[in-house]
């Protein structure tokens, strides 16, 4: 009776010998964290608005923690590729994704049962670096040619000439590529959905009129829409934005597009398992890069906005955008072949 006694007051301190330990652990881990260079997959081509974003954001945690970390794109199956390759990575904080709502949120509405991974149960997100508009851009000598001057006149076109006219994006089931099929479904009107490995190879295209219209991110088309090579006719946000005070919306033409509103938002994500001590490193180190002045002046410059957020909150905002845009693929009859 007496050892059991003696065993029974030892227990509590062994367990909190183990917490103790743990937390040690945890600690030694946190505080060792990076040790070695770090990679940051970009699942796209280099050029568009994710590698942009990426390159900002790993410029700065390779100064802050002296370490290198590199940007590596692994494009492919509307960013699934790059991004099971993370998922089945290590989950020690060295292999990070710069994922999207196409990868978190529309593709698992699109592929369904053949998506190489599960958004939410093999990935671990990090902090959501910016939200980006997409911008409704067009080849300017098309539009020029074709008497093209707003988002009506483009419709009225589209209507006359079903099939004619293409449709770029950076891959099927990313947000350019549903912003286009949700347009085709209000209005009505047969356009040709054209997939690339990101969006610098499709606006290439769309400047040199091999595709004529875009609904891309607008950091990609920014440069070209200031250069006067691609026409902005709208963004797709509920209201105008900063970074092109002059262009209307699509849900300004009215009619049937009067509640038109997509967009994107690019976030940084780890391998489901990476330690705990790690993932709030990094969403400490995130929020802080996002968040000063000149960083942001950069995003802005991007025509994104920064957010910067914290973990916990974006994993909520992923399951929203899940819904929403599951809806949206639901609504307009998309697919990938």
């Amino acid at each position: 009776m007496e050892t059991r006694v003696k065993i029974t007051h030892l227990l509590p301190a062994a367990a909190m010998a183990a917490l103790a330990f743990g937390a040690a652990q945890a600690q030694a881990q946190n505080q060792a964290y990076p040790s070695k260079q770090i990679t940051i997959v970009v699942p796209f081509a280099s050029g568009g608005t994710t590698d942009v974003l990426a390159r900002l954001v790993g410029g700065e945690l390779s100064k802050a923690w002296s370490q290198p970390v590199i940007i590596e794109n692994k494009p492919g199956a509307a960013a699934n590729t790059g991004s099971a390759y993370v998922a089945r990575s290590a989950p020690d904080g060295y292999t990070l994704l710069m994922g999207t709502v196409g990868t978190h949120a529309i593709n698992t509405a699109l592929y369904g049962a053949k998506m190489p991974f599960d958004h939410i149960k093999d990935f671990t997100p990090i902090s959501m670096v910016a939200s980006v508009p997409n911008v409704l851009a067009v080849n300017a000598e098309w539009a020029e040619r074709n008497k093209i001057t707003d988002v009506k006149s483009l419709v009225s076109h589209l209507k006359a000439n079903p099939g004619k006219v293409n449709c770029a994006s950076s891959g099927a089931g990313t947000s350019i590529h549903l912003s286009c099929e949700m347009f085709k479904s209000k209005t009505k009107t047969d356009i040709v959905h054209v997939p690339y490995k990101g969006s610098a190879p499709a606006v290439t295209d769309l400047v040199a009129g091999n595709v004529e219209i875009m609904f891309d991110n607008l950091p990609s088309s920014l440069g070209q829409i200031k250069a006067g090579k691609l026409k902005a006719l709208a963004v797709t946000t509920a209201k105008p934005i900063a970074a092109l005070p002059n262009v209307p919306t699509v849900a300004q033409s009215g009619g049937e597009l009067a509640d038109f509103e997509a967009g994107s938002w690019f976030g940084l994500f780890v391998p489901s398992g990476t330690p705990a001590p790690i993932v709030a490193k990094l969403e400490q180190e995130v929020g802080r890069i996002v968040q000063q002045p000149q960083m942001r002046e950069k995003i802005l410059a991007q025509g994104a906005e920064p957010v910067g957020n914290k973990s916990a909150d974006f994993a909520g905002y992923i399951k929203t955008e899940t819904v929403k845009w599951a809806q949206v693929v639901k609504t307009s009859g998309a697919r990938v072949d």
